[in-house]
């Protein structure tokens, strides 16, 4: 995205802050497409057979931001951080009603990217991932918020830095050591299962 166009969005963001709608209205058509790309990232890493599309949940993600009363828009990073955080959060009650739903005890999967898990792909399940994340951030808050904007939001290691007010290299350790954490806690029961059969 190009600086002026990311000086654009701010200058919307900071004109949403003080009340003036019509920038809000303005804001959406410059930030959809982003904001559906990131969430078909994520969608095409759930489990075959959802029924969540892209643009679905990037208008249910829009209806809970504009119902932001108290959200000080900052800048470009910043909104995209909040709109992942409501991104994982949609994703996350759609699996808990669905297994509630089935009461079958079956998995609601997602596929970890290779960045990520650092080796071939592999499929979670996104209220394993969720849990994790909050063990993590019981540990660690920083580390677990640079996992949930890389992996949730699509934000690079500079955006990233941004939201969380850190350098790159800062950026860059944290999101090492929590894509490592979150590799071992995610996997440590296949490592049974696998000794097991």
């Amino acid at each position: 995205m190009t600086g002026s166009r990311g000086q654009e969005i701010t200058n919307l963001l900071a004109a949403w802050n003080e009340g003036d709608l019509d920038a809000r209205d303005r804001l959406i058509p410059l930030v959809y497409d982003e904001l559906r790309r990131r969430a078909a990232a994520f969608i095409r890493r759930e489990r075959s057979g959802h029924t969540l599309q892209p643009t679905a949940l990037v208008h249910e993600a829009y209806l809970r931001l504009v119902d932001q009363d108290r959200a000080v828009w900052r800048n470009r990073a910043q909104f995209l951080a909040i709109a992942s955080e409501m991104m994982r959060r949609i994703l996350v009650d759609r699996a808990r009603a669905r297994k509630t739903a089935k009461r079958s005890g079956r998995w609601n999967r997602v596929t970890l990217a290779e960045e990520v898990a650092r080796g071939a792909p592999y499929d979670v399940d996104v209220l394993d991932l969720d849990t994790a994340l909050n063990e993590l951030s019981g540990l660690d808050p920083r580390k677990a918020r640079v996992a949930e904007l890389r992996f949730f939001g699509g934000l690079s290691l500079e955006e990233t830095g941004e939201v969380l007010g850190t350098s790159l290299a800062t950026t860059m350790r944290d999101w090492q050591a929590a894509r490592a954490w979150l590799f071992r806690r995610l996997t440590r029961g296949r490592t049974v299962q696998k000794t097991q059969s």
